[in-house]
């Protein structure tokens, strides 16, 4: 499912759920329960549908022997639980509207626990009563039910997760609160399990809000499988705190639905210490709340949890009355803290906090001394800003490590590597998670990774230039239907020349691949992948060269539209055939930007990294001694390390005037437009004053 897909099933998925806010009498605060709780039995019989075939074969083929087994015992061995009939989906969606649907989803729900003890007492069984009792609402779990099964059912419980907090951050909207604030944005979850990488272990969360930090942490090591040696153990057991009941039960169902061993417990973390957590942890990963002001002091000064490294403290001393009454003045090194003291000797840790923390100073400035000398942190991460949905606060990955070599510390100024989503809001794509990552790598000196990264790009690349391929084709045929210009004609076969001679690139690409079969020298293997890279910038360059004389070639249309304006003021509507022109344009630029991407992302690992070996990129990273931190008076702010680099455009002086003209070309047609709308607006205000 892609994000136009996802975004469109959240669409209409929210619309179903507002329908039962509008439609019932139910409080704000309990409309989500129904919902979320649909929404739940479909992702778990889209996770037990996967499984489904291996469960009866397995069954069927010890049934009758010595070691036959009851298909229950077999499901809950393959995925976690077991739905009999009476809880699928499909079951539940074709009842006839005679039948009671609330019951039915009450013994469905019944089902689930009974199979799967540690969700006793979290899905919603009597919810449906209220609203079936209503003649106004009786169809509404039936309407939720047709709504929901539109959700695919090859979907992961990853994307279960995601529209779950999709959801409570709607319905926390809609409730006046602020919406989603105990939710980390999925691309920021995946870069801090990809540079803790978290093998297999106890993993912990203080604040784990819905449970995506544990879903991303077993996402990883499905992908990293194969890296480890036959005899490591990957297998992953979670443990998460969280103060709020009905989050605690939305992670319970999502640790269920992704089949994930652990516990989750109600707990406020600042004063409650559900598992032990001094020293118990392999890794930690969280996004607590920045900047709370209200911890009682006298409640967290003498928890080890909070005071090995130093306890924050107000500058000036209480007043007799106040004595025993102070609060911390701010939390966040509460969690640093925290962090830094649930590991176990060679645990890692990563957590999203406020930038403020980097440079705080007075006791929290002592903290962290602390801590740089105790030689824990292992990196700093600036991220952009607008990556979270409902909090414009700039954020900041701390990064600890305890089994570190030596005593240096990686910053990595993240705020422009971003990709837009929408007006408001950033993300970082896949392959920019994998391009910051890999600057750790280098830095433990797995140069081997980075190589393997480009070889992957490569590939892709060079699927997604021959997949266009039969795409462009079409395209180009009907940009030669429309235009009647020969020079706008030789562009297009140009193109599409330039398209068929692929073979030449990538025949070298399988060249290079056979020169270099398994794991070969990494020099070697990085000086054939620059003179590969090398020998595709020519095909981009020519691509480009053809897309401009096509543009050339529309604006001259557009230009001749506008000169057809009548006396009034109003432009010509555009023919067909300019129409057509700009479609086929705008199809044919998406294409070669589609085919490109690979390759400029191993263009941005080459030119910062051109050994394939880690070194100091100005305004990215930088790798800080002893000596750099103290100097910077130990501030972890990336920004005070890396500094700070002016970027070329990558235009050359024709491309710059080119664009130029084309923007002033644009500006023109937009004032006569003004001046056109000037009249229209002029006019009706006399006729307005005449009428009068």
């Amino acid at each position: 499912m892609n994000k136009q897909e996802l975004k469109q099933l959240e669409a209409d998925l929210w619309s179903a759920a507002d329908n039962l806010r509008a439609n019932s009498d139910l409080k704000s605060s309990e409309y989500s329960t129904p919902v979320l709780g649909l929404i739940f039995l479909k992702f778990a019989d889209n996770n037990y549908r996967r499984h489904e075939a291996d469960i009866i074969a397995e069954y069927q083929k010890l049934k009758g022997t010595r070691r036959e087994k009851k298909l229950s015992e077999i499901a809950i061995e393959k995925c976690g639980f077991y739905l009999p009939d009476h809880a699928r989906y499909d079951y539940l969606l074709k009842l006839p509207e005679e039948k009671d649907i609330a019951k039915a989803l009450k013994e469905a729900m019944k089902a689930v626990e009974e199979y799967k003890p540690e969700l006793d007492g979290v899905l919603p069984k009597d919810e449906y009563f209220r609203l079936t009792r209503d003649q106004k609402t009786r169809t509404i779990p039936n309407d939720l039910l047709k709504n929901f099964s539109n959700i695919p059912a090859d979907t992961n419980g990853d994307l279960f997760g995601q529209i779950y907090e999709y959801f409570l951050a709607e319905f926390a909207k809609s409730e006046g609160q602020k919406g989603g604030e105990f939710f980390t944005p999925r691309s920021v979850v995946r870069l801090m399990v990809e540079m803790i990488e978290p093998h297999g272990g106890k993993v912990f969360d203080p604040a784990c809000g819905s449970g995506g930090m544990f879903v991303q942490s077993v996402h990883f090591i499905e992908e990293h499988r194969k890296e480890l040696s036959k005899d490591a153990d990957s297998g992953v057991y979670v443990y998460g705190q969280e103060k709020t009941l009905e989050t605690v039960n939305l992670a319970k169902m999502n640790l269920a639905v992704n089949g994930l061993r652990g516990e989750i417990k109600k707990a406020n973390t600042y004063y409650d210490d559900a598992f032990g957590s001094f020293g118990a942890f392999d890794y930690v990963l969280a996004n607590p709340p920045f900047n709370v002001d209200e911890v009682s002091l006298s409640s967290v000064e003498k928890d080890k949890r909070f005071n090995t490294y130093g306890i924050p403290r107000k500058k000036s001393k209480a007043k007799k009355s106040e004595q025993g009454k102070q609060t911390v003045p701010n939390a966040n090194y509460l969690w640093i803290n925290l962090f830094a003291t649930s590991l176990k000797r060679k645990g890692r840790a990563a957590l999203v906090m406020a930038n403020s923390a980097s440079d705080a100073r007075h006791s929290e400035a002592d903290i962290r001394r602390t801590l740089i000398e105790k030689n824990l942190i292992y990196a700093m991460l600036t991220l952009p800003s607008n990556m979270f949905y409902t909090v414009t606060l700039p954020a900041t990955l701390w990064f600890f490590d305890k089994g570190k070599t030596d005593d240096r510390i990686l910053f990595i100024d993240a705020r422009n590597i971003f990709t837009q989503i929408d007006r408001a809001h950033r993300e970082f794509s896949d392959e920019q998670i994998q391009n910051i990552a890999i600057i750790s790598q280098l830095r433990k000196g797995r140069r081997e990774k980075f190589v393997q990264l480009v070889d992957r790009y490569f590939a892709a690349g060079t699927e997604r230039l021959i997949e266009n391929k039969t795409r462009v084709e079409p395209v180009s045929a009907r940009l030669l239907e429309v235009l009647d210009d020969e020079a706008g004609k030789q562009a297009v076969a140009d193109l599409v020349n330039q398209w068929s001679g692929l073979n030449k690139p990538q025949t070298r690409y399988e060249q290079y691949r056979e020169k270099h079969p398994g794991e070969k020298a990494v020099d070697q293997k990085n000086k054939a992948q620059h003179q590969l890279r090398a020998a595709f910038d020519p095909f981009f360059a020519a691509l480009h060269e053809g897309l401009k004389q096509l543009d050339k070639t529309v604006r001259q249309h557009e230009k001749q539209q506008a000169e057809l304006a009548d006396t009034n003021g109003k432009r010509a509507a555009p023919d067909r055939k300019t129409k057509a022109l700009k479609t086929a344009l705008e199809a044919l630029h998406t294409e070669v930007k589609n085919a490109e991407l690979f390759y400029q992302h191993i263009h941005w690992l080459q030119e910062r990294f051109p050994k394939a070996e880690y070194e100091d990129v100005t305004g990215l990273c930088k790798l800080a001694s002893p000596p750099d931190l103290k100097e910077q008076e130990y501030s972890l702010n990336p920004g005070r390390y890396v500094g700070v680099v002016i970027e070329e455009d990558g235009k050359t002086e024709e491309e710059f005037i080119d664009e130029a003209v084309r923007l002033n070309d644009e500006l023109e047609n937009l004032n006569r437009e003004a001046v056109a709308l000037g009249k229209v607006v002029g006019s009706n205000l006399r006729t307005l004053v005449d009428e009068k």
